[in-house]
């Protein structure tokens, strides 16, 4: 048979979404979160006449920008061998008990400390009998990776976006990027002032929200230096992520109950940022980043 003479086969171009993987990415994962958000925002300035409860639902519905978009953009840019690894890894477990005990003791732990410093009152006001590790908290800590974020936010952010800014800008000039792109996906929830103390973290600001986000940049380089020492597993990432928040909200302001903690995020962006140097330092900015270890070949 003359091969020769055999019609050519039609080069198949990609799709928009593979042309512009982290664009699409961040654009599917804002504007769904916004557009789900917003009705919150719209409600409390009295645009909107929804009620509390459909409000609630919407904030946790919202939280699904982000996994939603990795997943859209895992099979848009991989096809179905995207997806099965971006899955694989929000269950890669092993990866040694040091992490699990950084994640779940050592970022409590930090926060403990700069609260302390930050806080001369503080450590006066300590209540141990607030117990931050019994089962209420433990209830709490579940509760928070299942629909206060963590498993929601990190199989995107961690998932999609963290190995390919890498790959772009290095592991600091990506974390950097993530951690503010992150930190701006939670604005819609800062135009609702704080109502009294109890609503945390404190919002309505805009110094409120600057104070969160720097707290969010820092908090988001570790955690790529989390998912950098254990083989990319989003798993870590969710853990990590549900220990900042579970412990600040169920154990942090019971420990010290002062209105100088309770009313402030400052210790907690203090406590991210001053590890986040840390880190930073002792890897020299690389993060644990090894491009020879991490899956880059398939990272289109």
């Amino acid at each position: 048979m003359d091969t020769a003479s055999a019609p050519a086969q039609p080069v198949r171009r990609p799709s928009m979404l593979a042309r512009h993987p982290l664009l699409s990415y961040f654009l599917i994962a804002f504007v769904f979160s916004w557009l789900v958000f917003l009705p919150g925002p719209l409600t409390y300035y009295g645009v909107l006449g929804l009620s509390p409860q459909l409000v609630g639902y919407l904030a946790i519905a919202g939280l699904l920008g982000p996994a939603l978009a990795g997943f859209v953009m895992s099979a848009a840019t991989e096809g179905a061998a995207g997806v099965v690894d971006l899955l694989r890894r929000m269950v890669l477990w092993r990866v040694g008990i040091r992490w699990y005990l950084f994640a779940v003791l050592g970022i409590p732990a930090v926060m403990v400390l700069a609260t302390i410093v930050l806080h001369p009152g503080a450590l006066a006001s300590l209540d141990p009998s607030a117990q931050p590790f019994a089962l209420s908290y433990l209830i709490a800590f579940v509760s928070m990776v299942l629909i206060g974020g963590p498993l929601f936010e990190e199989p995107g952010w961690t998932g999609f976006a963290q190995p390919r800014l890498q790959r772009l800008h290095g592991p600091l000039l990506g974390g950097l990027i993530l951690g503010s792109l992150w930190a701006l996906w939670h604005l819609p929830g800062y135009l609702i002032p704080s109502q009294n103390l109890t609503d945390i973290p404190p919002r309505g600001t805009v110094l409120d929200f600057v104070v969160f986000a720097l707290a969010l940049v820092g908090l988001r380089l570790v955690i790529v230096w989390v998912v950098n020492n254990t083989r990319g597993s989003v798993l870590l990432a969710v853990l990590t992520h549900a220990s900042w928040n579970a412990f600040y909200s169920a154990a942090l302001i019971g420990l010290f109950p002062v209105r100088s903690v309770l009313g402030s995020y400052l210790n907690l962006t203090i406590a991210g940022c001053a590890l986040a140097l840390v880190l930073i330092a002792v890897t020299r900015g690389r993060l644990g980043y090894r491009p020879e270890a991490a899956r880059q070949a398939r990272v289109r």
